[in-house]
Parts: C-alpha cells; sequence; structure tokens
C-alpha cells in the first residue's frame, strides 16, 4: 500500500528516535477510541501507519477543542509530546487534525482495478 504521509509526520518506527518531551507530529488511521469512565475524561486514541502503532493521550481540556476530529476522524495527525513510561510510548496531544481527505490517495497496488459498472 501507499501511504499519503502528511509534511513532517514521524512513523510509528520512528517514534523511539526522539528523546522525552520532544515535540512531534504523527499521523495514521484511527483504529481505536477509549474514553474509559475512570480516567476522568482522558481519551486514548490508536493510530497505525504503514510501520506500527502509535499510542495518543487526548486531555479533556484538549478533547473539547478538537472535538469534531476526535470523535469522527477517520485519519488523523497529532502534534504533541512524547512520553515514555514502562517501556512504553504515547504521544500527549496539543493539536488534532482530521486528515480523513487523504484516504482517497491510498492505493494498493496489488488489486485489479474495479471494473466499471454500466
Amino acid at each position: 500500500m501507499n501511504w499519503p504521509r502528511p509534511p513532517s509526520a514521524l512513523t510509528a518506527a520512528q517514534l523511539d528516535l526522539p528523546p522525552r518531551n520532544a515535540r512531534v507530529t504523527v499521523a495514521g488511521i484511527v483504529i481505536l477510541r477509549q474514553r474509559p469512565g475512570t480516567a476522568k475524561g482522558v481519551i486514548f486514541i490508536t493510530l497505525e501507519d504503514e510501520t506500527g502503532v502509535v499510542n495518543v493521550i487526548v486531555w479533556r481540556a484538549l478533547y473539547e477543542r478538537f472535538r469534531r476530529a476526535v470523535i469522527s476522524g477517520r485519519m488523523l495527525r497529532v502534534t504533541g509530546r512524547v512520553q515514555r513510561e514502562n517501556g512504553v510510548t504515547h504521544v500527549l496531544a496539543d493539536t488534532i487534525e482530521d486528515i480523513s481527505h487523504l484516504l482517497d490517495r491510498l492505493v494498493d497496488e496489488n488489486l485489479p482495478p474495479v471494473p466499471e459498472i454500466g
């Protein structure tokens, strides 16, 4: 699959390179959204790109600012700070952008073309 790589976005595989607290941008397809009742309004989003998954933490105040993208975005670009705890890397979101329109540019070169109907 050819993925549209948004400008300046690290892949999931590259997320171990920046130091803790570095400001990074990641992008991927939303594969999971969690809002546990015990998390006091914190939302956990898992993004997937061609190299793996990225865990994103969205604090309640930020959720209110980017509510539409968090709820309905199928593909997101997230900028935030790298956090590493117990061998797990997260991105603490500062900004969230819905880039679902880029999904139209995904192409699987191994599939035959869709036949025209008509």
